[in-house]
């Protein structure tokens, strides 16, 4: 499809307070913004789980939108621009793991108030989702599909959720504090020892249910160094999910 005629499949979930209130100015005022975005209103952004913009994704939109409150502005007490944040910024890396650009994903505070700042950042977002094009142009690797990796993320998900409650949390709930984490060592670690390994294996696993491979046809598969698959491998035999045949193919056994 030439890049002229390609028209994303863009799906928004906006927050009822703020940003729904901007996108309905937005179109009372009729400030002009691309018309293949789909809005989803949503009572808070805090409620988009990731397993709604992951079942986006696998059913082809080409990007997804989160709008909610300013920081600080949320018409709750918990604060749920917060979750949005610290769940955007997880996913957006989980989505680079998979193959996905991270750009398809964005989240932004627009209030009810702003509605040629929605009009604006549709605009800016609609044109960058162009430049990227259809989703299905995003890397895959070997056997394993985008879709095929996007549905093993989606099976993560309540791990994904239970992790960043207990182990990603930000005591100081302020908008520099969470910048400053997110962009922080202490996170790129956290994320590659709690969630990033642990999605690695699910994707090992999924090669191995359709048939026994070797740990160097695995790595070649998934784009992973064979000192990290084996590692994997070797944690997986321990646990008893896979066995190895006499011609050292890797079954898996669960």
């Amino acid at each position: 499809m030439a890049a002229a005629d390609f028209q994303p499949r863009i799906v928004g979930f906006l927050c009822n307070w703020c940003c729904y209130g901007g996108a309905d100015l937005c179109g009372v005022s009729r400030f002009q913004y691309p018309p293949y975005i789909r809005v989803i209103r949503v009572m808070c952004s805090g409620r988009v789980d990731p397993a709604f913009v992951l079942r986006a994704f696998s059913n082809g939109a080409d990007g997804v939108f989160i709008g909610g409150c300013h920081i600080n502005d949320c018409h709750y007490n918990t604060e749920g621009n917060y979750d949005a944040f610290g769940m955007v910024r997880i996913l957006k890396r989980v989505l680079e793991h998979i193959g996905m650009n991270p750009e398809r994903l964005r989240l932004e505070w627009v209030s009810a108030g702003e509605g040629i700042r929605f009009a604006e950042i549709m605009n800016e977002y609609g044109r960058k989702i162009k430049e990227l094009g259809p989703i299905d142009k995003d890397r895959t690797d070997g056997a394993l599909g985008l879709k095929t990796r996007i549905e093993v993320v989606s099976r993560l998900v309540p791990y994904m959720k239970l992790v960043e409650r207990e182990r990603l949390r930000i005591p100081e709930r302020t908008e520099e504090a969470y910048d400053r984490f997110f962009a922080g060592e202490e996170f790129g670690s956290l994320l590659k020892e709690v969630i990033l390994d642990k999605l690695s294996l699910k994707e090992i696993m999924a090669l191995l249910d359709e048939k026994p491979l070797s740990t160097a046809r695995i790595a070649e598969l998934l784009g992973m160094a064979p000192s990290e698959v084996s590692r994997h491998m070797n944690a997986s035999s321990r646990h008893g999910l896979v066995r190895y045949d006499e011609g050292l193919k890797a079954y898996a056994l669960v």
